[in-house]
């Protein structure tokens, strides 16, 4: 299993490699950049699955590299402050970061900041739109699955799926609201339309064909819920 990559960004290099050594004792992969024009490139090379970002840096200082990612990017942004230095939280979460922790800290503390974003991430947290360029990206991603509905294709344990659109639209409805409830009537609704004629057994018909083609994986499955409809199962 590939370690999770983390990009440290501070100017002060004995913070750094302090985080450097506390992340990698815990099986993570760091980098690190002292400065925010290293931190942009380097986000781009190393692509990171969080970044840690020093708020007071030389140049381009944190709100700024963290603005300039959040174009491309919803990765998961822990912002650094040294205690004394004005930190406005509000403008830090307004731009895009996560989460913000003050300087010096417990290195405890850290890691279980680290460890719980990371987990977000992987719950759900990526299923939100991805931009490339400027297009809009509508994609989730799970364990083994990837449904992107602005290409119309589905990805399964690595291997092109055949999946008409219907078939599409419905597995991407549920993806990427894990763990809703829906009944029949609200997926002919929202997949179908109101106008639809048909009745809520094409409901059933089209999971099916979806369960034939997409097994359930190891976190997650397209769960039945008698009586009611169907879920995105996360666990």
């Amino acid at each position: 299993m590939d370690k999770q990559r983390i990009l440290i960004v501070d100017d002060d290099e004995n913070i750094a490699e302090l985080i450097s050594l506390y992340l990698i004792k815990e099986c993570y992969d760091t980098e690190i950049a002292a400065d925010g024009e290293e931190a942009v490139k380097k986000f781009g090379s190393y692509q990171p699955n969080l970044i840690l970002l020093d708020i007071m840096l030389p140049g381009m200082d944190g709100y700024d590299v963290c603005r300039e990612i959040r174009k491309t990017s919803n990765v998961p942004i822990i912002m650094l402050s040294a205690k004394g230095e004005i930190f406005d939280k509000v403008l830090g979460l307004k731009i895009g970061a996560d989460d913000y922790i003050v300087k010096p800290f417990d290195s405890n503390e850290l890691v279980a900041r680290v460890q719980a974003l990371l987990r977000r991430a992987d719950q759900g947290k990526e299923n939100n739109p991805i931009f490339e360029g400027e297009e809009q990206v509508e994609m989730v991603r799970y364990d083994g699955l990837v449904v992107n509905l602005t290409g119309y294709s589905v990805v399964y344990n690595g291997e092109v799926v055949d999946m008409p659109p219907k078939e599409l639209e419905l597995l991407y409805y549920l993806a990427c609201r894990p763990n809703q409830v829906f009944t029949r009537e609200q997926l002919l609704d929202q997949i179908w339309g109101y106008d639809y004629m048909g009745d809520t057994r094409t409901v059933d018909v089209h999971v099916k064909r979806i369960r034939e083609k997409v097994k359930d994986g190891k976190n997650w499955s397209i769960a039945t819920v008698w009586g009611i409809g169907y879920k995105f199962e996360v666990k």
